[in-house]
């Protein structure tokens, strides 16, 4: 059913659940699969307080964070697992990476990390959704 699979996390609770569900898929469907964290390059950091370039280390290093969580997870399960961090617009790099490696579903939590900033830069959730090309797969929490 499924050939290849991209997980998209940003280390939130409905990710890590989504994490679960695509390392279930892969290992279902021996599929390959791949992982994305998307470092957000529209919040800039310019009050003078915080370096620009260090805050956006900062955000690499987390975003790394979260990617060693999903190869543990897959590790777990004896799925193997490639790994990216990308700078950008969330559902951008997402919908390019899915294009570039040819990925067949797009799995991703139902909620981001914050409610407030998914208000504020529109859902990347529901623009991986609208805009992609092939089947994402939301996963929720069980809350």
């Amino acid at each position: 059913m499924y050939d290849s699979i991209l997980i998209a996390t940003d280390g939130s609770e409905a990710a890590a659940t989504a994490v679960d569900h695509a390392v279930a898929l892969a290992d279902r469907f021996d599929a390959p699969l791949y992982g994305i964290a998307v470092v957000d390059d529209r919040t800039e950091y310019d009050t003078g307080i915080v370096d620009p370039e260090e805050a956006r280390q900062h955000l690499r290093e987390r975003a790394s964070e979260w990617l060693a969580a999903l190869e543990e997870t897959a590790g777990e399960a004896n799925v193997t697992v490639e790994t990216t961090v990308r700078t950008g617009v969330p559902h951008e790099e997402i919908l390019g990476y899915a294009a570039e490696n040819d990925i067949d579903v797009i799995v991703v939590g139902a909620r981001g990390r914050s409610s407030f900033k998914g208000a504020l830069l529109g859902s990347t959730v529901d623009r991986v959704v609208r805009v992609a090309d092939r089947t994402v797969l939301v996963v929720g929490t069980d809350d």
